[in-house]
């Protein structure tokens, strides 16, 4: 069947155009998507060239995966389901993750209208609910997972390095279990979108030697860009059996030395991808309202705009944070 999806189609080059996706099978959803929502750091990665899959960097002699079908999370309302879906219907409203195409490097990719879905990929949205809140929840459930991976005491200084989305959610969710969460960033319009209740510290503004003093409480720290450097200057704050999450993209600079981390009894979590438990359970913060999605949002383009939307993320021209793209008028 005949889609239209957002492709990269080489190194910073996107085009919104037709695909191929293969006619759905027993057990595959059919959605017509509403929003997809694009995953600023996971598809620059790709789109940059400085990644071959998921977790593997580009290396010398690689062959670079285009053209392929960006991104992996949206919503929409069922078309259609296989004979041996259960519990959804045509009409249901739906988030989906990544949906089959032809075609392309991955078969399998976010952004393509409509998506031929595996049901194993498709959650029902509660009723009545804003479907645009929902629409970016595998990453919000990558903040999530960051959030959940270390044990949290009430009061526990829990760092957070990075002011993005994944950022954002991470101290959210350690907020929610109790951490006194500081989030270093470098922008302040990004900053000031966190809850009142989460510290922020600008690194542009003031050096990092100025917050820490002579403190050597921290419990925890979360890095979701990447930032080793930012975590070597932690690290002497770091009490006795603290933890690390890792979830930044490291490229080739990801070092860790263990030994370096055993006189502090430093916890290393490194968490990736997602289950179903953790997207059920990121469903249901987002649905109660302590997992904050819209405020996020900075900007939204109709889908056929896709290569604008990137001229922005690529270009960095002006301030953005969360980027949406628009399907309905498309049906």
């Amino acid at each position: 069947m005949r889609a239209e999806a957002v492709v990269f189609t080489g190194v910073r080059q996107v085009r919104y155009m037709e695909v191929e996706a293969p006619e759905p099978g027993p057990e595959d959803v059919v959605i017509d998507l509403e929003y997809s929502w694009i995953s600023n750091g996971t598809e620059s990665s790709f789109l940059y060239g400085e990644r071959v899959s998921g977790e593997q960097v580009t290396r010398p002699g690689d062959e670079l995966p285009f053209p392929q079908v960006a991104g992996y999370q949206k919503v929409g309302i069922v078309r259609s389901c296989g004979e041996q879906v259960q519990g959804l219907k045509p009409g249901d409203r739906v988030f989906a993750s990544i949906s089959k195409v032809n075609g392309m490097k991955f078969d399998s990719g976010g952004h393509v209208n409509p998506s031929v879905t595996h049901k194993s990929q498709v959650w029902k949205l509660p009723e009545g609910v804003d479907p645009l809140a929902y629409s970016g929840m595998v990453l919000t459930q990558v903040g999530y997972n960051c959030g959940i991976r270390p044990a949290v005491a009430p009061g526990d200084q829990a760092v957070v390095i990075g002011d993005g989305m994944v950022g954002q959610w991470a101290a959210q969710t350690l907020a929610r279990r109790g951490a006194e969460v500081t989030v270093l960033g470098r922008h302040d319009r990004r900053l000031a979108l966190l809850p009142p209740s989460i510290h922020s510290y600008n690194l542009k503004k003031e050096p990092l030697a100025q917050w820490l003093g002579d403190r050597a409480d921290l419990a925890i720290v979360v890095d979701t860009v990447g930032a080793m450097d930012t975590f070597r200057q932690l690290k002497p704050a770091m009490k006795l059996n603290s933890h690390l999450v890792s979830a930044g993209f490291l490229g080739t600079a990801g070092m860790v030395d263990i030994q370096e981390l055993r006189a502090q009894e430093i916890t290393l979590h490194c968490p990736s991808g997602w289950t179903e438990e953790r997207m059920n359970n990121t469903l249901t913060g987002i649905h109660e309202g302590w997992l904050q999605t819209t405020p996020l949002i900075t900007n939204k383009f109709p889908a056929e705009e896709a290569e604008e939307a990137w001229r922005l993320i690529m270009d960095k021209s002006e301030f953005f944070l969360g980027v949406v793209l628009e399907w309905k008028r498309m049906k």
